[in-house]
C-alpha cells in the first residue's frame, strides 16, 4: 500500500483515474481527480472527480443516482495515473450506455477473442441492463415487457429442445441449445431477483454437505 502523499498530479494538479467494472473489468470512463476529489472518494468510497468544464468536484452519480461504489484504488508505477475498480449502480456515460468507451475503431472478432472477453457477469449486467434502460428491438427487453409467464414458457421450451437435441445425440445442436436455455434462465433469474452469488451460494452449500457425507462414510 503506498500512501497518498505519493500521487503525483499534472501541472494543473489532476491525476488521470480510469474506472474500471470490477466485475467485468470493462472500462468504464476517464475522468480527472485532484486532491480534494481523491480525498472524498477514499472517504466516501464513492467516485469524485473534478471537472475540467465546470471546474468544480463532481461526484458519480449525485444527479443521475448511478454511483460508483469504490472497491479498490491502484495507482501506476510512476504514480501519475489511477485504476480506480468500482460496483457500479447504473451506467457510467451520460448518453446512458453501461461504458463511455462504446466506439471501436479497431475490433478484433476472431472466435477467441470473443470467448476471452465473455463472462458470465458481463452477460448478467447486459441483461439487467436491458430490464432497466429498456432498448428498442432488444429481444431481452421484449422479455422483460412481456412478463414472467413469456420468460417460463421460453425457458420450457428451451428445455425441451436440449432434451431433443441431446436424445438425438447431436452434440453441437447440444451445446447451441444448452446455452439457449442458459440465457432464458438468466432473464429469468433477473426477473426474479436472483443473483449469480445466490446460485453459487446455493451450490457451494451442497458442495461442502456432499463431502462431509463422504467423509462420515469413510470413518464408518
Amino acid at each position: 500500500m503506498i500512501d497518498i502523499s505519493e500521487v503525483k498530479y499534472d501541472e494543473k494538479g489532476l491525476i488521470p483515474a480510469i474506472v474500471v467494472d470490477t466485475n467485468t473489468k470493462q472500462v468504464l470512463t476517464l475522468a480527472y481527480m485532484n486532491e480534494e476529489s481523491l480525498k472524498n472518494s477514499m472517504e466516501k468510497k464513492l467516485t469524485c472527480f473534478w471537472s475540467r468544464s465546470r471546474q468544480e468536484l463532481w461526484l458519480k452519480g449525485e444527479t443521475s443516482g448511478n454511483y460508483q461504489h469504490i472497491v479498490s484504488i491502484t495507482a501506476d508505477c510512476d504514480r501519475d495515473a489511477l485504476v480506480v475498480e468500482v460496483q457500479p449502480d447504473g451506467p457510467a456515460c451520460h448518453l446512458g450506455t453501461w461504458s463511455c468507451f462504446d466506439y471501436p475503431l479497431m475490433k478484433e472478432d476472431d472466435d477467441e477473442a470473443l470467448t476471452e472477453k465473455f463472462s458470465y457477469e458481463g452477460l448478467m449486467e447486459l441483461i439487467e441492463g436491458r430490464k432497466t434502460e429498456k432498448k428498442e428491438g432488444s429481444y431481452t427487453t421484449y422479455l422483460f415487457d412481456k412478463g414472467l409467464d413469456k420468460i417460463l414458457k421460453k425457458v420450457g421450451e428451451e428445455s425441451t429442445e436440449v432434451i431433443i437435441a441431446a436424445k438425438a445425440e447431436d452434440k453441437a445442436e447440444t451445446i447451441y441449445e444448452i446455452a439457449d436455455l442458459a440465457y432464458h434462465v438468466m432473464v429469468l433469474m433477473v426477473e426474479a431477483g436472483i443473483s449469480l452469488d445466490e446460485i453459487t451460494a446455493e451450490l457451494a452449500s451442497r458442495h461442502v454437505i456432499d463431502h462431509k457425507v463422504k467423509q462420515e462414510k469413510m470413518t464408518k
